[in-house]
């Protein structure tokens, strides 16, 4: 299958995107942690998904936009793209701990294993991994770093100011 790619400008840096077929699947930020998997045929190239993620995303930066329409394309196993669907149902704005997302996804006692699979999501922003914090409220991991996840929080109005890494 091909998986065509394209760059969109953020005030986060620029975010490497991806859409097959079926949809959106990836968004990866310029140090990404754990970057998708290339196989298949990935090229440089242009498609509606594509153009229309960029505006939503433009939208997103422009505090325009609080939800996402696009079609998904995520791949991972049964249970990883489980906890991705859940972190669509995180509303804007706020915020929920990886135990509250273990609970949701049905799996209490799996906050690694959830955890894990939060840390993996192949469509940061659109999925918003973001939105899972620790248990005290603290910032933790986030595949495109701390001062990403913070910026994304503050856009949001979700970050408590006793969080915040860099006032």
């Amino acid at each position: 299958m091909t998986v065509l790619t394209a760059f969109v400008d953020s005030p986060v840096g620029p975010l490497f995107v991806a859409a097959d077929d079926d949809g959106l699947r990836a968004i990866e930020f310029r140090d990404n942690r754990h970057p998708v998997k290339r196989d298949g045929d990935w090229r440089e190239g242009d498609n509606a998904t594509l153009r229309k993620a960029g505006r939503q995303l433009d939208e997103y930066f422009a505090g325009k936009r609080r939800a996402f329409d696009l079609p998904l394309s995520p791949h991972g196993t049964e249970f990883q793209r489980k906890v991705w669907s859940t972190l669509a149902t995180i509303p804007y704005g706020e915020t929920i701990s990886y135990a509250q997302l273990a609970a949701r996804v049905g799996r209490s006692s799996a906050t690694r294993a959830v955890g894990a699979a939060n840390g993996r999501n192949p469509l940061p922003i659109v999925l918003p991994c973001h939105r899972v914090i620790g248990a005290d409220g603290s910032l933790t991991g986030f595949g495109g770093g701390l001062p990403t996840k913070q910026f994304l929080l503050k856009l949001e109005g979700a970050l408590p100011p006793e969080f915040d890494l860099f006032p």
